[in-house]
Formats: C-alpha cells, structure tokens, sequence
C-alpha cells in the first residue's frame, strides 16, 4: 500500500469512528442505563448482594454504559484539562476510541497528576487529575455504584448527591432549630484531612464494586513536580467518583449518633438528636451539652475511627444556639429563642 493509501486509510478508519460517536441514540443509551440502574437499586433494597454485583458487571461490560461514561467525563468542566499522559478526548474519533478501550482486563490506573488549588484562607489545597481513561473507568463504575450509595444513603446527607445542595443542607437547619421547643446546642463536627485519611482496608472491604478496580485506584499514587508518590490511605481527590465511595463511608454516622442515646424512639426524642450532613461536614443538635459531650462526640469518634479518621480539637466544638454557629459558609444563630436566623 502506497503512503497516499495508507493515510487515506486512516483518514477513512477515523472519519468512521467519528461517525459512529456522532449518530449514537443518546436517549436509548440512558434509558438502557437507568434500567440497570432501577434493578441495583431494586436489588440492594433486597439485600440481594450476589444480584447486585452481577448487575454491575452487567452495566460496567456494557456498550451503553461506557458511551455514557465517556459522554460525562468529555463534556464537564475539566473535559479539557488533561492526566499524566497529557491526553485528552476532544474529537468524536478520540471519544469512541476512548470507550472501546475501556476493559477491566488488564486495567492498570495510572498515577494522578498533582496541582494546588487555593483556598480563601490563603493556604492551597491538593487535587488529584486522573488521565482521562482512568477517569472515564471511574464515571463508568460511578454508574454502577450510585445506585447502591443512594438506597444506602443516610437521609440527612445533602453532599455531592442527585437532587440535593447545600441549599438544602441548610433549610434542613432552619426546620429543625427553628421551633420553640428545638435544641439548644449544637455540636459542630470537623474531620481532619477526611479524603486523604480513608483507611484502604475499610473501603475495599465495605464498598460495594469490583475490589481489584478500587484498590488499583486506591494506591494509584500521584506525580508531583515529577516525583511519584505512593498513596497508602485515602480517596484520591479530584476523581469523578471520590465524593461517592465518600459518602458511603460516613453513611451510618446518623445511626451512631442516635445508637449512642440508647435504641428507643423516645430516648433519641428526649435528647432531641438530629444529624445535618453535607460531605465531611456535619452538625449534630442536642437537648444539652451533656448528652453531646459525653454520649454523642465519644460514639462519633468511635464510628470514623474504624473508617481511619479522627475530628479535628481545634475546629471540633460544643455551641448554644444562641451564639450561632458556621455551616456551609452561612452563620445560623437563635433568635429570641423561638426561632433560627439565617443570615446573608
């Protein structure tokens, strides 16, 4: 074949690939999806693990998953900003090339590429890039895995979920403190260093996906100024589906909190616990100090340290609604007592 030839080969092989990307039935693609999705969660409300598990497999093998799954990671806001590898999917060949090469055999993640991001406290805070084959694999398995986080969820969690915002996390405040009879105190929950603390152990014994997958993401290690570095406990931050294998591990921190009272309905009414959870961050109210200092911080600190975590003493604190207190960047502070202020 002459080189005139060969290029006109390619030329037409890539023309092809584009074309088959461009002329996907989009519709048909979620629909197919949502599908498998309805069934694990049906599933997982069931307690029928084995059918989960193969159900995922089922989504995670299929061609409509991984069209999906690269739609998603090739059209967000860092659909441009490129891995280790320097690539990106920015043409219709790339993208179909990039799904036909998503198979769990022989996978291997890739390390993250390292960057700062600044923070309004002026100090920097790390994120992790993963190559964009690694991170379609992750939007891939996220499909897989919402369905079981979100049956699972706690129901006060209002973090990186379907539907949900901190709007919500914080009108949820003013409906619980916002009454006569509402608690008084608060206590305000900060957890140190949360995504880089994960234990390992606890993830892939407890989150529900392929456990080879996760562990290669979990000890993909990160480049930084060159240097490759092991990671040997946490979520690499910056990973498409980071915020959920989050949130399954605090989910539960809601029954810990009310276990820690006793298992009566009445025992968790009179001590008028409630949990507000957005990500790693959460309040906890109670009828008095007492009942959050020694009942409800001790069966909290218990519950993130089988997770490998631990709260922070200095931003971890015990406050009267009268004196208000910071969630989510908003200040909520008593009134007269009879009810909530949210200021602007």
């Amino acid at each position: 074949m002459t080189a005139m030839g060969a290029k006109a080969t390619g030329a037409g092989a890539s023309s092809h690939t584009a074309q088959m990307w461009d002329q996907a039935n989009w519709s048909r693609i979620e629909a197919e999806v949502k599908r498998l999705q309805v069934r694990i969660a049906k599933a997982t409300r069931e307690g029928r693990w084995g059918k989960v598990q193969a159900l995922q497999r089922l989504l995670t093998r299929s061609q409509s998953g991984k069209m999906l799954a690269v739609k998603r990671v090739t059209e967000n806001r860092g659909k441009r900003t490129p891995g280790v590898d320097g690539k990106i999917w920015s043409s219709p060949a790339a993208r179909w090339n990039g799904m036909m090469s998503l198979r769990h055999r022989g996978y291997r993640a890739m390390p993250l590429r390292r960057v700062y991001i600044p923070k309004s406290n002026g100090k920097k805070r790390p994120l992790g890039i993963p190559c964009m084959w690694c991170r379609a694999m992750q939007a891939l398995w996220k499909l897989a895995l919402d369905p079981v986080a979100e049956t699972l969820a706690d129901p006060n969690s209002y973090g990186f979920r379907p539907e949900r915002s901190t709007a919500d996390a914080i009108e949820q405040c003013f409906i619980t403190l916002a009454k006569r009879a509402s608690p008084e105190w608060i206590l305000e929950g900060d957890i140190r260093g949360c995504f880089d603390n994960f234990s390992h152990p606890w993830l892939l014994e407890h989150v529900t996906m392929d456990k080879e997958v996760l562990q290669r993401w979990l000890q993909a290690g990160f480049i930084d100024e060159g240097t490759l570095f092991e990671t040997s406990a946490g979520t690499p931050q910056g990973g498409i589906i980071s915020p959920v294998i989050a949130n399954m591990a605090l989910d539960g921190l809601e029954a810990a909190v009310y276990a820690s009272v006793g298992s009566s309905k009445l025992a968790r009414s009179k001590a008028q616990l409630n949990v507000i959870r957005y990500a790693d961050d959460f309040v906890v109210t109670g009828a008095s100090r007492d009942v959050l200092e020694h009942k409800v911080l001790p069966a909290v600190r218990q519950f993130l340290a089988i997770r490998g975590l631990e709260l922070s003493e200095e931003k971890t604190r015990i406050t009267n609604i009268a004196e208000g207190f910071d969630f989510l960047g908003q200040n909520v502070c008593g009134f007269r007592r009879s009810r909530a202020c949210i200021p602007t």
